[in-house]
């Protein structure tokens, strides 16, 4: 889930720090630059973990800073590929299923990664699976189902899912566009700049309250052992 990526860059120190530890002055402008930031390819940077490489700081004319070209190690959030995470349900619409880690709010479940066969209920904003039903079945026969033979993945629920993969969405500025003379107003970006795809479609994954009810209690489990031996 957490990686270490190496970067490079040049940080500038303030005068008012020049009395603070050298290392220490760094990280934190590092820190202030990176921290939860989306750097493309590389994921979503927490914090500084250490400094690799340290220049000799130098003054630049006319601002007074001490410039260091460091080399450094982030630590990154970025799930590997088929990594299994535990997340909590944060919305539901036809598409598939939104998801939180509370510190990343963009893993999104697509409706062909769901158990199948589902629904979504537009009543409940809710996907469910139905587990006896046909694979084959239609939206329209799901939702025909009684509730109780459904098995909901409810907003608030803690879910296991696997990663199938990420995307990343690098929003450059550009030149400013122009129609017949009149300036055009560039649209607000949508996309989120970081997008973890997951899935839910095996035995195992999904909400845990589903599995956690086909785990043998401690004492039939031991009885099993004994009637072996």
């Amino acid at each position: 889930m957490f990686n270490l990526a190496i970067l490079k860059d040049t940080v500038a120190v303030h005068p008012a720090d020049f009395g603070t530890p050298q290392e220490l002055a760094i990280m934190t402008e590092l820190n202030k630059k990176y921290a939860n930031r989306v750097l493309h390819d590389v994921g979503l940077c927490i914090c500084v973990f250490d400094l690799t490489e340290a220049g000799e700081g130098k003054v630049r004319y006319g601002d007074g800073f001490l410039w260091y070209k460091v080399v450094f190690r982030m630590l990154v959030f970025r799930p590997f590929q088929t990594e299994v995470l535990l997340a909590k349900v944060m919305s539901s619409d036809h598409n598939g299923v939104r998801l939180s880690l509370d510190f990343f709010d963009d893993i999104y479940v697509p409706i062909h990664y769901l158990p199948v066969p589902n629904a979504f209920d537009p009543n409940e904003r809710a996907h469910f699976w139905h587990a006896s039903g046909d694979a084959e079945a239609k939206q329209t026969e799901l939702l025909d189902t009684p509730v109780t033979e459904r098995m909901w993945i409810d907003k608030g629920e803690i879910v296991r899912v696997r990663v199938e993969g990420d995307e990343f969405y690098d929003d450059e500025p550009g030149p400013v566009k122009m129609a017949e003379g009149v300036q055009v107003v560039k649209e607000v970006q949508t996309r989120a700049p970081f997008t973890i795809f997951a899935s839910m479609a095996e035995q195992g994954l999904g909400p845990v309250s589903w599995w956690a009810t086909a785990q043998p209690e401690d004492g039939e489990e031991q009885d099993e052992i004994m009637e072996d031996g």
